[in-house]
């Protein structure tokens, strides 16, 4: 059985105050995916680089406090993949892979464009490149999960006001048609949407701090856990944690049966 956990912690050094690593210790999972660790590498205490147990790999933004994205992992990869080759793209700290013989582990930061026009363009500039880059990813000769915050709500069901929000980043027309090409022309699969085709606010994993929206549970599911193909049909399980907050994001775990 392969688990692996996806989640963006809004700050490692804030997540760590509020249990997560913790919590983590106690999921007995493969691989723990995180994104916007708003760290440098001096910024992390040993438990945050090397919790017991897991090795951490980490590609940290040039911009301090801002971005970046990790992989806590149990097993040492054949090698690192850090960034997608795109300076500007790089800078901001937004991609890492873990590379076995038959399994890559993917943690991606999708840029939000909801801080303005130029915000927007590097994010539309994210999307252009990574679809490249996804595509040769299908081609690697190994199974493929993807786990991170994409930024983008797929269908109607995946957030709360989708009425309000058709011209807001995150779910823009654009945003959606892309993401349906990943998945229809390119053959990704949306795992936990292929285990919970029906869930709706069941599925949120992500509210605003602003408002009562973590009270009254208007959210949006905006972190995946993307998968090829065959490895997507291998997932038994998936479940969203609730039960404490450790950022204003939920941890998405998935299950697969599937040894590598």
């Amino acid at each position: 059985m392969l688990r692996v956990i996806s989640a963006n912690l809004n700050g490692v050094r804030s997540a760590s105050t509020k249990g997560f690593f913790d919590w983590m210790a106690q999921q007995d999972a493969d691989f723990v995916c995180v994104q916007e660790l708003k760290a440098q590498e001096s910024d992390m205490a040993p438990g945050m680089l090397a919790p017991t147990g897991y090795q951490g790999y980490f590609h940290y933004a040039e911009k301090k406090g801002y971005s970046g994205v990790g992989i806590y992992a149990r097993h040492p990869p054949l090698k690192v993949v850090v960034g997608l080759g795109v300076p500007e793209i790089d800078a901001e700290g937004r991609y890492i892979e873990l590379v076995y013989d038959r399994l890559s582990v993917v943690s991606v930061y999708l840029p939000s464009g909801s801080s303005g026009e130029h915000r927007q363009a590097a994010k539309f500039d994210f999307m252009e490149h990574f679809y490249r880059h996804l595509g040769g990813l299908v081609a690697c000769g190994r199974e493929v999960v993807i786990c991170g915050d994409w930024n983008i709500a797929h269908k109607e069901a995946d957030l709360k006001n989708w009425k309000g929000n058709l011209k807001n980043s995150g779910f823009l027309p654009e945003e959606r048609a892309w993401l349906t090409r990943v998945f229809d022309e390119l053959g990704w699969v949306d795992t936990y949407r292929r285990l919970e085709p029906d869930a709706t606010e069941s599925g949120y994993t992500w509210w605003s701090n602003r408002g009562q929206a973590w009270a009254k549970n208007v959210g949006w599911r905006i972190d995946y856990q993307i998968c090829s193909r065959p490895l997507a049909y291998c997932a038994r399980s998936a479940s969203i944690y609730k039960t404490e907050r450790f950022s204003d994001h939920a941890p998405l775990i998935i299950e697969y049966d599937f040894s590598f």
